[in-house]
């Protein structure tokens, strides 16, 4: 199998709500990051990237963290550009909405 760039797709606000409601649900308070664009299309625009993967960590104070690295066609992770340092939900999520509140 092999990434062709399609991966993913888009989901209903009213589904997105559920599976953020359920994470809430279970005690979670650490909702989301935020990234913003200039590391994502630094990501997105190495040679033969097909997308983002975000792998999921604990730093040394036991905060949740998220991992994002390029993916080639081959399913293979582009380890030359590694990002981090998303701007943490709470406190940064902006009004409340369904996907936070």
């Amino acid at each position: 199998m092999s990434f062709n760039g399609t991966e993913g797709g888009q989901i209903s606000t009213d589904q997105g709500a559920t599976l953020t409601g359920n994470y809430r649900a279970e005690g979670n308070t650490e909702l989301g990051a935020f990234y913003g664009k200039d590391i994502l299309n630094q990501i997105l625009e190495q040679e033969g990237c097909m997308g983002i993967r975000i792998y999921y960590g604990i730093d040394r104070n036991g905060n949740k963290e998220m991992v994002l690295v390029g993916a080639d066609a081959n399913e293979d992770d582009m380890l030359e550009l590694v990002a981090d340092m998303g701007k943490k939900c709470p406190p940064h999520c902006g009004a409340p909405n369904s996907l936070n509140s």
